[in-house]
């Protein structure tokens, strides 16, 4: 990689794109099988694995097939890790609908509270 790419790479945050591909139990071959069917053109194994290094940048067509394939929203992909079981949002899909209103109405009431 060129000093430039390395500087450009460095810029990017860091995602959670691979993170989330290896939570689903997908090698980087299954997922651009599934992202080529999603996107409506090719792409390649090289080109997944540099997005989930931070080398290259990604379209949001491709951060939706991507959180379509991994089942989550695309801003998992960028800012929630799937391995941090404890954290709020692993909790929140853990819970059923009435629970996730109860935790809103527990959430408002501390923040009223202090």
């Amino acid at each position: 990689m060129t000093p430039d790419r390395q500087a450009k790479a460095k810029q990017r945050a860091k995602t959670f794109i691979r993170a989330w591909r290896k939570h689903r139990d997908m090698n980087l071959e299954q997922a651009v099988e599934r992202l080529e069917l999603e996107v409506g053109y090719p792409y390649s194994v090289a080109q997944l694995s540099r997005v989930e290094r931070g080398e290259t940048g990604y379209s949001q067509d491709v951060l939706e097939a991507l959180a379509t394939i991994y089942r989550c929203e695309p801003a998992d992909l960028i800012m929630r890790d799937p391995a941090a079981g404890e954290a709020i949002w692993s909790i929140w899909d853990q819970l059923q609908p009435v629970q996730r209103i109860q935790l809103v109405e527990i959430g408002q009431t501390l923040k009223k509270t202090g």
